[in-house]
């Protein structure tokens, strides 16, 4: 693409910092909006109070996020990310089962969200030709009604900057889908009620040579349980405790008032983390975050969709974040933006991207939903054969507990490297069916 003047995201967190650092291949200014004052230091801002909770950044989002920004892995890790072995490290206990525990060649980085957002926008600041203006909102869209093109924004200030592009990147309570909605241009949307919570906080724990794991997983077997536990090393040699809890079945305001997460603990399937926690030492206060729905915005599906304007991340789409794909879809979108800047005009690169970006959402869209609705309590749009989907799922959750070949795969899956459909091998397929007939298999 024609090197074009000037482009303006609205919005400074992951998926907008991602945006800037592509884009600033394509324009001479790139302006980042954003709301929250200036990081001075890797803690949680006030724009994304998720970031008190874990955070992961899968297979495919972690090699995209290096090629974006070659040498930023090593920077994590000499600040005190911890580097683990994915399949070796990872005790994950999954639908009543254990994984396979066993060296797979694959690596994963464990560090908080505030820890790797810092270390992208201290990249960011390489880059000269892009500036954030931090404490600062988009009030207006100056549009062009006779090209239907976007042309500008007016900040809350009063002041205008025109652009020759505008990227929105404001979350999921999108200013773009507001305006259009204003503008009776309505999005269509799928949406799915998850009523998801979650509760975190960072401890310290005494040093324990026999501990065979930096990161544990506790995950529900629904449909009957509801509540996930994990304890994750992260930076500064400190851990990070979440729960997770669907459909409401965390009582937040007493586990806040309490200030003990040990009650948690002991609700879970298992209780290794519950033991773990006898000895742990609180350093920060208890987080509690709200994901109330999900939803996906099909913004390709717009025929009128103002030329010169493009959604990104969770503008377009907010997925369930207790499968850690968020910042990784990020990513991915990121790389899509880079390729139909290279490959397309300016004039056809908002149509493009969109249709790039549902290409990536979809099949994770789909994952997701298969393990959501398996609460009768989800309620929303529920994906073509889902019966099926689910019992397929399942065959394949509990041969990852014996069948490392299977399990390899299904991690490839799960880090968005490989499409689903490695998962449906003709060698899977007959243990699937075969692990289907057995009594175990139906449990």
């Amino acid at each position: 693409m024609q090197h074009k003047d000037k482009v303006i995201i609205i919005g400074g967190g992951i998926a907008g910092k991602l945006a800037a650092r592509v884009l600033s291949d394509s324009f001479r200014e790139v302006i980042i909006i954003e709301r929250d004052a200036e990081a001075t230091s890797p803690i949680p801002r006030k724009g994304a109070p998720q970031g008190n909770h874990i955070h992961a950044l899968l297979h495919a989002g972690e090699q995209g996020l290096e090629k974006l920004f070659p040498g930023i892995t090593e920077k994590f890790y000499s600040t005190g990310a911890v580097k683990i072995n994915s399949t070796k490290d990872l005790a994950w206990h999954h639908h009543g089962v254990w994984k396979q525990r066993y060296d797979g060649g694959y690596t994963t980085t464990l560090q908080t969200r505030p820890h790797l957002e810092w270390h992208i926008n201290q990249s960011i600041k390489e880059f000269k030709n892009i500036t954030i203006q931090y404490k600062q909102t988009v009030k207006e869209y100056v549009y062009d009604e006779g090209t239907n093109r976007m042309i500008g924004v007016v900040l809350k200030d009063g002041s205008v900057i025109n652009a020759d592009l505008i990227v929105d990147a404001s979350g999921a309570s999108s200013f773009t889908y507001r305006w259009l909605n204003d503008q009776a241009i309505h999005i269509p949307l799928e949406k799915v009620k998850i009523d998801l919570t979650y509760v975190s906080q960072i401890v310290e724990l005494p040093k324990n040579d026999n501990q065979d794991w930096k990161i544990k997983l506790l995950y529900p077997n629904p449909p009957h349980e509801k509540l996930a536990g994990s304890i994750s090393k992260v930076e500064g040699n400190r851990y990070l405790v979440t729960f997770i809890g669907y459909h409401d079945c965390i009582y937040e305001k007493e586990v806040v008032k309490e200030n003990n997460l040990l009650h948690l603990a002991k609700r879970l399937q298992k209780n290794d983390i519950y033991q773990t926690l006898q000895t742990a030492k609180p350093l920060t206060g208890i987080s509690v975050f709200r994901v109330p729905e999900i939803s996906w915005r099909k913004v390709e599906k717009i025929n009128n969709f103002p030329a010169g304007l493009i959604m990104i991340g969770d503008s377009i789409c907010r997925i369930d974040p207790f499968f850690g794909q968020g910042m990784s879809i990020a990513v991915l979108e990121a790389l899509a933006l880079e390729e139909t800047l290279q490959n397309q005009s300016l004039e056809n690169v908002s149509r493009d991207f969109h249709k790039k970006a549902s290409q990536i959402i979809a099949p994770i869209w789909n994952m997701v939903l298969t393990e959501d609705f398996r609460y009768q309590e989800t309620t929303g749009k529920k994906p073509v054969g889902l019966p099926i989907l689910q019992w397929y799922a399942r065959q394949v959750f509990l041969l990852s507990a014996k069948d490392i070949q299977i399990y390899d795969s299904f991690i490839k899956v799960m880090n968005l490297k490989h499409p689903m459909t490695i998962l449906m091998k003709p060698s899977i397929v007959l243990a699937v069916l075969r692990n289907g007939l057995t009594k175990k298999g139906n449990l």
